[in-house]
C-alpha cells in the first residue's frame, strides 16, 4: 500500500514509516547528551577501592582500573576517591551522587584536609597516572625519588643531570618537564620537576612549580587550592 497525499496530509503505511523514522531520530537527537552523561554514586569507599554506581549499575574498581563506562578511579580511602571521567579529574564523597553533564564552574577548586601528621597529602596524577602528592612549600619544583619515576613510566635517559645535597650526602638529580600534573579538578601542563637518585624523598613533593600556578589559601586547616577556568 502506497501513501497517498490529501491536502498535504500524508496518509497509508510508507509515511506512518517515515513518521515513526522521524521520531526515533529526534528521540535520539535530544537523548544523545544525557546518554553521554554517565550519573555515579559513591556507593562505597574504601582503601584503594571503590564501589561506585555508574548509571544504576555497580562497578567495584580498584586504583588505576577503569569501568566500562570510561570511569578511572585515581584513588580512594574511607572518605573520599577521585576519578577521571571524561578528561575531568573529580572527587566524590560517600552517597555524594555526581553528573558530568553539568556546566563548568568560573573556578576549579580543590580542598587539602591537613593531615594527623601536620602536612597536606592530596591525591592527584601525573602524565595520566595516579599518585599522591605531599605539598611543600619549601620545594622549588616537583620532587621524587627514582622509584617513583619509574612507576611512573618517567624516562630520565634525555635528562638534564645534576647534583642536589641531602642528609644522606650529595645525590644525583635529573631534571625533567611533566607533560601534566592533575591534583582533583586542577590540571597544569609542562611543569618542571626533579627525580632524585635514591629513596629520597620518601613522598613525591608538590612543589613551587605546581604551587606558584594557583591560588592557594588555608582555612581552619584546609587547604584550598583554586584555579580560573
Amino acid at each position: 500500500m502506497v501513501g497517498i497525499t490529501f491536502g498535504g496530509r500524508c496518509t497509508g503505511v510508507k509515511c506512518m514509516t517515515v513518521r515513526a523514522l522521524c521520531a526515533m531520530l529526534l528521540a535520539l537527537v535530544f537523548n544523545a547528551p544525557l546518554l553521554a552523561a554517565p550519573e555515579i554514586i559513591a556507593s562505597g569507599l574504601f582503601k584503594d577501592k571503590a564501589l561506585l554506581t555508574i548509571d544504576g549499575r555497580p562497578r567495584l574498581l580498584k586504583v588505576g582500573a577503569s569501568s566500562p563506562e570510561g570511569v578511572t578511579l585515581l584513588s580512594s580511602n574511607s572518605r573520599q576517591a577521585s576519578i577521571l571521567v571524561e578528561g575531568q579529574t573529580l572527587t566524590l564523597f560517600l552517597s555524594q551522587r555526581i553528573s558530568t553533564a553539568f556546566k563548568k564552574p568560573k573556578f576549579s577548586e580543590v580542598k587539602i584536609p591537613r593531615a594527623s601528621n601536620g602536612h597536606f597529602f592530596a591525591a592527584g596524577a601525573i602524565n595520566g597516572r595516579p599518585t599522591k602528592f605531599m605539598v611543600d612549600t619549601g620545594a622549588t619544583v616537583i620532587a621524587m625519588n627514582r622509584n617513583e619515576a619509574r612507576r611512573l613510566g618517567i624516562d630520565l635517559r634525555r635528562a638534564a643531570r645534576g647534583m642536589s645535597s641531602t642528609a644522606g650526602g650529595m645525590v644525583e638529580t635529573f631534571r625533567i618537564v611533566l607533560d601534566k600534573v592533575s591534583v582533583g579538578g586542577i590540571t597544569l601542563h609542562s611543569i618542571p620537576a626533579s627525580v632524585i637518585d635514591g629513596d629520597f624523598p620518601e613522598h613525591i613533593l608538590l612543589g613551587n612549580s605546581f604551587l606558584s600556578k594557583v591560588e592557594m589559601t588555608e582555612q581552619s586547616g584546609v587547604l584550598v587550592f583554586r584555579k580560573k577556568f
